[in-house]
């Protein structure tokens, strides 16, 4: 099977990917959720005209000459109206939030009055006719559109539903994805490995990058290498509805590579296996029932860069999320090499400078070496057969962090 482009790779991976319903949340659940349908006021917010500051509600003629001496007849505190009536040389002391009394149609703010005693006060400073008051439906009317269908419900967006007395929001389902790691030679972190066995990394991180886009995760193990151990966690996978199973590892040509093989065995509708790129090569994606099968390679820094270009916008998309790869123009300090069929991705340091943004490559790029991941801030994207370039020439570069 000849190696597939990237973008061609992409382009299959999205093909036809679409969310999988609705489920309607209580608002304290919905952080970080899509809103699947547009969104109306149930309520008029402010409900009432409405003080804006502490102070006295007046009649603007009233205070028209300074100083002015009022009468203070009652008292209106958020949540309780005052229910009579101001006439002229009178005022009522008003509270934020509370509804403008009748008769009034100014707020004289407190620092500008002077308690004079007996019920009575002087307003010593000038107060324009109309101000400190919240005109009622100043924010947002009954039947108003609040909210369109695909807003991520951030901190505001969730405040504004309930401000206009939502109690709950109807959102898209979340993506479910299945992580499935593989490997005789992989126990858990915080084990005692053999002399033959190493630590499971590349579940945590892949996890990660699901849980970026607002997908949940099922961690399923280590599946040890034998067929039948794969094929039970995959038929966990399938049980629980996973949008998408990912597999680490075990998705190359090699004897112990098994994955593969399961999968076809189970009923897998292989679309591609092995891509032009590095690191990344032995990607693998194919559909079993409503799952979409990612096999990750289990090198765990090309596990992770095939999560950032593929897993992430696939999911986005399930997830009906905008999103789009962090991509910018760079200066290389460093000569490169020319590039071979693979496209490819270096793992580098970029840095603002006052020419641009300045990037360094590493000198080292096997697709072990999680400490030079983590260090990188951006990959430089090499297209297939790029000629040798030296120090100073532009790149591509899509940021990591």
């Amino acid at each position: 099977m000849a190696l597939l482009p990237v973008a061609d790779a992409l382009a299959r991976l999205l093909d036809a990917a679409e969310p999988r319903g609705t489920e309607t949340v209580g608002l304290a659940q919905a952080s970080g959720r899509v809103l699947s349908a547009p969104l109306h006021a149930l309520r008029t917010q402010p409900p009432f005209d409405a003080s804006a500051m502490d102070g006295y509600a007046v009649q603007a003629a009233d205070i028209a000459s300074l100083p002015a001496q009022l009468k203070v007849i009652g008292q209106a505190p958020a949540g309780k109206q005052f229910t009579g009536t101001v006439g002229p040389g009178e005022c009522v002391r008003i509270f934020t939030g509370a509804p403008v009394p009748q008769g009034t149609d100014t707020v004289v703010i407190q620092e500008n009055v002077r308690d004079l005693g007996n019920g009575e006060i002087a307003v010593l400073e000038p107060t324009l006719a109309g101000r400190n008051i919240r005109a009622r439906g100043l924010d947002f009317k009954q039947g108003d559109l609040i909210l369109d269908a695909g807003r991520v419900l951030d901190p505001a967006g969730l405040s504004l539903i309930a401000a206009a007395n939502h109690p709950s929001v109807e959102v898209l389902r979340a993506p479910l994805v299945a992580i499935i790691a593989t490997g005789d030679e992989l126990l858990p972190p915080g084990s005692n490995p053999g002399p033959d066995q190493i630590i499971a990394s590349n579940a945590y991180g892949v996890a990660a990058i699901v849980q970026s886009v607002g997908a949940r995760v099922l961690d399923l193990g280590i599946a040890a290498d034998r067929t039948e151990a794969i094929s039970a966690l995959v038929a966990k996978a399938l049980a629980a509805d996973a949008d998408v199973i990912v597999t680490l590892g075990g998705a190359s040509v090699g004897d112990h590579d098994l994955v593969h093989r399961v999968l076809t065995d189970l009923g897998m509708d292989l679309n591609f296996w092995k891509i032009a790129m590095r690191p990344g090569k032995p990607l693998m994606f194919g559909r079993l029932g409503n799952s979409r099968c990612v096999g990750l390679p289990g090198n765990p820094v090309a596990s992770l860069i095939c999560s950032q270009i593929f897993l992430k916008p696939l999911l986005a998309k399930l997830g009906g999320r905008p999103y789009s790869p962090d991509m910018r123009n760079g200066i290389l300090d460093t000569a490169m090499a020319a590039n071979d069929l693979r496209q490819d991705f270096v793992r580098a340091i970029a840095r603002e400078t006052a020419e641009g943004l300045v990037v360094t490559p590493y000198l080292i790029q096997d697709s072990s070496m999680l400490r030079t991941l983590a260090d990188a801030n951006c990959a430089i994207v090499r297209v297939p057969f790029a000629p040798a370039v030296e120090a100073g020439s532009a790149c591509q570069v899509m940021m990591l962090r």
